[in-house]
């Protein structure tokens, strides 16, 4: 009868990561001939953290994640990237976007894509986007993805 009300105990009990549980992976995606909004929804997943079994909404379990080969990433030839600047202010506030600043284009969409909170911009900032093939992590020893 002891040992049962034990085992009951023990199994209602809920884990609940603290912050310092796990220290935050580094992974690495390339982005050749990868779509955007693919690995934008990749990104999203390994930043907040969902890949991991022990995911909790309300700590910061994330990850690091560097993109390379930025510019060979495809994006849409038929669209017209447009960005609004200062809204309400007419004449200049629409501006078109170059498809050569990839690095902004991607980094607004995945901005855009994060859950809204406070901690929208620290996952933002976990986020280096590199235009070539190198890049200055390589002591983190990063998780190389090379499909999605």
């Amino acid at each position: 009868m002891n040992n049962l009300s034990k085992n009951k105990i023990s199994m209602n009990k809920t884990f609940i990561p603290v912050c310092t549980f796990d220290k935050k992976k580094w992974y690495t995606i390339n982005c050749e001939h990868q779509h955007l909004g693919r690995i934008s929804s990749t990104i999203i997943s390994l930043l907040i953290g969902k890949n991991k079994s022990y995911y909790f909404p309300s700590f910061d379990i994330g990850n690091y994640v560097i993109l390379i080969n930025t510019d060979l990433l495809v994006l849409g030839n038929k669209k017209e990237w447009l960005h609004v600047y200062s809204p309400g202010r007419p004449g200049s506030s629409l501006k078109k976007v170059k498809k050569t600043e990839t690095k902004k284009i991607i980094r607004n969409c995945v901005y855009k894509m994060l859950p809204n909170g406070p901690s929208k911009r620290n996952l933002s900032n976990r986020l280096k986007i590199y235009s070539g093939p190198k890049h200055p992590h390589e002591a983190q020893s990063p998780i190389y993805i090379d499909k999605i």
